[in-house]
């Protein structure tokens, strides 16, 4: 009974005390950590599993490898003794961030969502459900063509000399392709969202489409640390197909608004049209011929304003 007298209802539109909040946050921030510490113990007794997945894009050199790729393979080795251990951790630990994500995602969804109107709560449903499959449609492509770029580059190797490569750098190479691939396919979204809060039309969006080619791949070209045209058209080529998908959306939003509400897209100092005729009033239909302001005085002779509305004269 006092437990439940102690407890307090909740507020529909998420109002507490700073208190409450912080407190709430510690409680969705430790519900996340939990998940991500439980994921990492489990993905320890799979480590080698994870190991060989992450190393299978390096081209090995076993026996009459090296000869018929011209050099372009590695072997792959631990530099000291600690690097065994270290490696398997930060693999693990990675997993339990990427497959735990779901558990936290959802923590911070539910400490943001009450403070959130029920029409951007709709909104936030629908990007998360695209950037998802956006980010893991560029991590697949990432690690479908990676292969192909450590070809290239272990290609440059000179003559007579042998690329041993450490686990722990072949990782980092492998997780920064990833994240940049995954969050590259996110910039078209990024250009719907900024549309959908009004901040860009889809007319705009278009008119930058010449600039938006020719940066993309550049982007491409740096990110991809290739020296052949196939990981920059890889990386380029599905972004711009995604910023003309974006376009059309945003066109199609537009249009949506400009039905909605016509005066949607003036400008800050562009005055909307005023509809000026009287409307009836408790069922009193407003005499047309009387005019709306009283005539401004004109022609006074002897002070007394000439015109009058209604007997009075325009100051009272």
């Amino acid at each position: 009974m006092l437990k439940s007298a102690r407890k307090k209802e909740k507020d529909p539109e998420g109002r507490m005390p700073l208190v409450e909040h912080l407190r709430e946050l510690r409680n969705r921030l430790a519900k996340g950590m939990l998940a991500i510490t439980v994921v990492t113990v489990v993905a320890v007794f799979y480590s080698q599993q994870l190991m060989t997945f992450l190393a299978d894009p390096v081209p090995r050199c076993t026996e009459g490898l090296g000869e018929s790729t011209g050099g372009a393979c590695a072997v792959i080795a631990y530099t000291d003794l600690l690097s065994p251990f270290t490696t398997t951790v930060k693999v693990c630990l990675m997993a339990g961030i990427v497959l735990a994500s779901p558990v936290w995602l959802y923590q911070l969804w539910a400490f943001v969502a009450p403070g959130l109107h029920k029409h951007e709560r709709k909104y936030t449903y629908w990007f998360v459900a695209a950037a998802v499959p956006l980010f893991l449609g560029g991590a697949w492509l990432a690690y479908t063509i990676m292969p192909i770029s450590m070809r290239v580059l272990l290609g440059i190797t000179p003559d007579g000399s042998a690329n041993i490569l450490p686990m722990d750098k072949i990782l980092d190479f492998v997780v920064r392709m990833i994240l940049i691939f995954g969050g590259a396919f996110e910039l078209p979204l990024l250009l719907v969202m900024l549309n959908f809060a009004g901040a860009v039309t889809g007319r705009r969006m278009i008119g930058w489409w010449r600039g938006v080619v020719m940066g993309v791949f550049v982007f491409g070209a740096v990110a991809t640390p290739t020296t052949d045209p196939i990981g920059m058209i890889a990386l380029a080529g599905p972004i711009v197909v995604l910023y003309f998908v974006a376009v059309g959306v945003a066109l199609l939003n537009d249009r949506r608004r400009r039905r909605a509400d016509p005066d949607a897209e003036l400008d800050d100092d562009e005055a909307s049209h005023l509809d000026l005729t009287p409307e009836p009033i408790d069922g009193i239909e407003p005499v047309s011929a009387t005019p709306a302001l009283p005539q401004q005085a004109s022609g006074a002779v002897d002070g007394t304003p000439s015109s009058r509305y209604g007997g009075y004269d325009d100051v009272t």
